[in-house]
């Protein structure tokens, strides 16, 4: 079991030089918000007018700063049609955050974008879309829940974001570039747990492991697959490691069970 080292003066697994990767500026949040019932949560907070068509109320205060155009975001959300409070969307119940990059959104979402460029890194809000900013007069084809002229509204977590020049994301990386992104936050972790900060490393943690998704994973061979799990396995551990300091034995069980061969 590859584990960080708590000797101060030991190298973390799979450290390499400082020289050879330069660390970029990161957030990243942890957690799964209850759903209250089938429809959207009550929230009693300010109403923030972020568009004429989108509003901001937050449950939850998020810190750092907020993301820019083409920053690469990462979140959670639950979507409902407002008049009929039908859900069509929950990315928590499909496991898998929406990779976002701002400014290069797809049209359905453009209030969804304009939301998320409001929100700081953990920032838990609910939003309300105007029908224009989301699926329009017709309504959705892939959601039959979205009926012609439906306002929506989001519940949404912000889970992370990389600040990145050219807004690149994911899927437009080539695989060293990737598997380079995932190790980069690998190594930021690690610097976090040697000072005791457990939450936040496992913050880096959870963005390198979003960069390795089962997607991802399943199109690797050889070489590829070798490197990459060398990054996302001790993630794993590592992230066991701060779990079972922080006496969460359950969840420091299931993220062993989550490494691969």
């Amino acid at each position: 079991m590859e584990e960080v080292d708590e000797e101060p003066k030991s190298q973390a697994p799979g450290e390499v030089g400082e020289s050879e990767i330069v660390t970029e500026d990161a957030a990243f949040v942890r957690g799964e918000p209850p759903q209250d019932g089938d429809g959207p949560p009550k929230v009693d907070s300010e109403v923030e007018v972020l568009h004429d068509k989108v509003t901001k109320q937050i449950i939850k205060e998020g810190h750092g700063q907020k993301p820019s155009k083409y920053s690469t975001c990462f979140l959670h959300y639950r979507a409902w049609a407002e008049s009929t409070r039908h859900k069509f969307d929950d990315t928590w119940l499909e496991q898998q955050p929406l990779e976002m990059v701002l400014g290069k959104e797809k049209k359905e979402t453009t209030g969804l974008a304009i939301g998320v460029s409001s929100m700081k890194a953990g920032e838990h809000a609910l939003l309300h879309v105007g029908w224009e900013l989301g699926y329009g007069k017709e309504g959705s084809f892939s959601f039959p829940n979205v009926p012609p002229m439906a306002d929506l509204v989001y519940e949404v977590v912000l889970i992370g974001f990389d600040e990145t020049k050219e807004g690149k994301a994911r899927s437009d990386m080539t695989v060293e570039e990737r598997i380079g992104a995932a190790d980069r936050r690998k190594m930021d972790g690690n610097a976090l747990f040697k000072e005791e900060k457990l939450e936040e490393a496992m913050q880096q943690y959870e963005m390198a492991i979003a960069y390795m998704g089962d997607d991802f994973m399943f199109q690797l061979f050889g070489k590829y697959r070798d490197m990459a799990l060398a990054v996302k396995n001790p993630c794993h551990l590592n992230m066991a490691a701060c779990l079972l300091k922080l006496k969460r034995y359950e969840e420091a069980i299931g993220q062993c069970s989550l490494v691969s061969k």
